[in-house]
């Protein structure tokens, strides 16, 4: 076996606010997502998501199932979403490859049973993953930024001036409840997710990367009258229950990839929360 999935329990808001550092920090921060020549990462119980690095360097991995799923292969009931974050590889499924240039994205549906992860020819494969379960088979489909829905926010002024490439969302790619996307910050602007929002029917996890280093992000998390915060390094990924907020705040510029599950796939299903009623 190539795969170490970790199982995290769900959280109630009112507990979390009893929490210390180290516990915020154990129950939602993914500190090590890549291995090498290892498939790792998270089962949470919020909708189920699994939140995964995948880090091919001697030889392929293939997407084996896990004791969490109790299912033949992995993707028998549930679909998947990856973005390459490191260099070109190729993703090979059934008998169809994929090959995978940096930032690109591949959404693979529910019922393939073959799916095989290759080295990099010229560098470090390096394979972010969200998974969510399925209730209908939809085609694999690639999505490069020039597919992309692609929408670009805020200001330098503000060091919000950033641009989000919706990747594998409804608009996009038909999926059955996983949706994903990456936002790139221009140099200068650090704030992610400002104003913040929280959305009831769906949880969130974010993934940092491009962080220079000796820089980190602090993440902020929690209700909005009683916020957290977490600090992050590059290539970390955190947990965002429905009932929290989910934005932050860089040493520098960085680029971040946001996946979410449940039962609404309207990208504008959110509360935004006025930025002079956070606490």
């Amino acid at each position: 076996m190539h795969s170490n999935i970790e199982t995290r329990y769900s959280n109630h808001p009112l507990d979390v606010k009893t929490y210390n550092t180290r516990a915020l920090r154990s129950d939602f921060l993914i500190k090590t997502l890549f291995i090498p020549d290892k498939i790792n990462g998270v089962y949470s119980m919020n909708d189920r998501l699994i939140v995964g690095g995948i880090n091919p360097v001697t030889s392929s991995l293939t997407l084996e199932t896990v004791d969490q799923l109790k299912s033949e292969y992995f993707l028998e009931r549930r679909e998947i979403g990856i973005i390459n974050v490191g260099d070109d590889s190729v993703i090979e499924i059934g008998k169809e490859s994929y090959s995978l240039k940096h930032k690109e994205a591949l959404y693979i549906g529910k019922g393939n049973k073959n799916v095989i992860f290759y080295p990099s020819e010229n560098g470090n494969a390096l394979f972010y993953f969200n998974s969510a379960p399925a209730h209908q088979s939809y085609p694999t489909k690639k999505v490069g930024k020039q597919e992309a829905e692609v929408v670009t926010l805020g200001s330098l002024e503000n060091s919000n001036h950033r641009t989000i490439y919706k990747l594998i969302v409804n608009s996009v790619v038909k999926t059955c409840q996983l949706q994903m996307g990456m936002t790139e910050l221009k140099p200068g602007s650090v704030w992610n997710t400002m104003p913040a929002h929280t959305h009831d029917r769906r949880m969130e996890a974010y993934f940092y990367f491009d962080l220079a280093d000796g820089q980190s992000v602090c993440h902020l998390m929690g209700q909005p009258e009683e916020t957290r915060h977490i600090w992050i390094k590059n290539h970390q990924a955190v947990i965002s229950p429905p009932w929290s907020i989910h934005s932050g705040a860089g040493t520098s510029n960085y680029t971040f990839i946001w996946g979410m599950a449940g039962e609404n796939l309207d990208y504008g299903d959110m509360v935004t929360v006025s930025i002079t009623d956070l606490k």
